[in-house]
């Protein structure tokens, strides 16, 4: 009876040294077992370990904007040098909200349930879900999408009014979203957009938030001026995002709206002269009259797309801008992934909340 301790072999083709042991071939040596193994990321066949949702997110971050559509509308309503909104701005709050709904539509994050039976109601009561859990890197998207996903189905309308505090129900307070221009502004200042002072205003401090980065506000001043003044049929490439974002039109549209419902909007365009001015408010009426209907364009036999001022009506030149308005139209419809695209039906249900509301009308 042998005594000790024996090796035990496993495989006739392990050597002592291991699996991992390099042998020579042919006067070069190769590892046999990395080379075997798929997924290596470098070429000495050590492995990394990675998730492939970091890809994808990575992927998804080359074609998003630099500022979110929420932050963009609040640098419009800020005054550069005292770094705060209008004390008598009420609809700001509101139409915020409705930018999430947007923004978390653009980033494939949640679209409307797919129900034939859907069309029988108003844009603003389809019922939204979520498609997509992971996180934006925006705090306020994911508080949002955290919350639709964990809560009873309800349409694009309920969860504007939710998370701006307009409800009766204590149940359903605690959907609302607290201090969101103040966390948004934090946020453009993390990005070096604005920066932090406090000012004393009589009986209290304050913090304000001057802008820091004048060059990325005119740059959305501009898209937003050159989107309503332009005159050719062309969309020109000055009103869009750069090359390689998505949804370049569906964007310059989403933030003349937003910024008209959170009038906002009167900052820019006082550069205008007065004709000019009112020229853009009507074409803004005829862009929100155009896109909150789905799909875009379908005007015939939809009250809520009449527009609330016509050029003609001021005495403006009538057809001012119908051509490039209907160019906008054929190239937001190029952008859906199809006719039925559920996550950019939210984004004309939020339009038409938008058209709704007391400031427009």
């Amino acid at each position: 009876m042998a005594s000790g301790l024996s090796r035990r072999r496993v495989g006739a083709s392990t050597s002592e040294d291991g699996p991992s042991s390099p042998r020579p071939t042919n006067g070069t040596f190769s590892n046999t077992a990395s080379s075997s193994a798929g997924g290596t990321a470098l070429e000495g066949g050590r492995k990394i370990a990675y998730d492939p949702r970091d890809l994808e997110s990575e992927g998804e971050a080359q074609k998003m904007p630099r500022l979110t559509l929420m932050e963009e509308v609040l640098l419009l309503g800020l005054n550069d040098r005292q770094g705060y909104l209008s004390f008598w701005n009420d609809n700001i709050s509101y139409a915020l909200r409705g930018c999430i709904m947007i923004e978390l539509a653009l980033r494939r994050r949640i679209a409307m349930v797919r129900d034939s039976g859907r069309k029988r109601y108003p844009l603003p009561d389809r019922i939204v879900e979520v498609i997509d859990e992971r996180q934006t890197g925006e705090t306020l998207l994911d508080e949002a999408l955290k919350m639709i996903k964990s809560s009873e189905p309800m349409g694009v309308g309920s969860w504007i009014d939710l998370m701006s505090g307009e409800t009766w129900n204590v149940m359903k307070i605690g959907y609302q979203l607290k201090q969101v221009r103040e966390r948004l502004a934090k946020g453009l200042v993390d990005k070096g957009v604005l920066r932090t002072e406090k000012k004393n205003f009589l009986l209290f401090d304050m913090a304000t938030h001057p802008v820091a980065d004048t060059r990325t506000k005119e740059e959305i001043v501009n898209r937003v001026l050159t989107l309503l003044s332009s005159k050719t049929t062309s969309i020109p490439a000055q009103a869009l995002h750069a090359e390689g974002i998505q949804f370049r039109h569906i964007r310059a549209v989403s933030l003349v709206s937003a910024a008209y419902a959170a009038s906002v909007l009167e900052n820019p365009l006082n550069r205008l002269g007065y004709d000019a001015r009112e020229a853009a408010f009507s074409r803004c009426d005829d862009l929100l009259a155009e896109f909150s209907v789905w799909p875009f364009g379908a005007k015939e036999g939809s009250p809520s797309a009449q527009p609330r001022r016509r050029a003609n009506d001021m005495g403006i030149g009538s057809g001012l801008s119908a051509d490039g308005i209907a160019e906008l139209v054929r190239e937001a419809r190029k952008e859906q992934s199809d006719a039925e695209d559920l996550s950019v039906e939210i984004i004309a249900a939020v339009l038409e909340v938008y058209s709704r509301m007391d400031s427009l009308l």
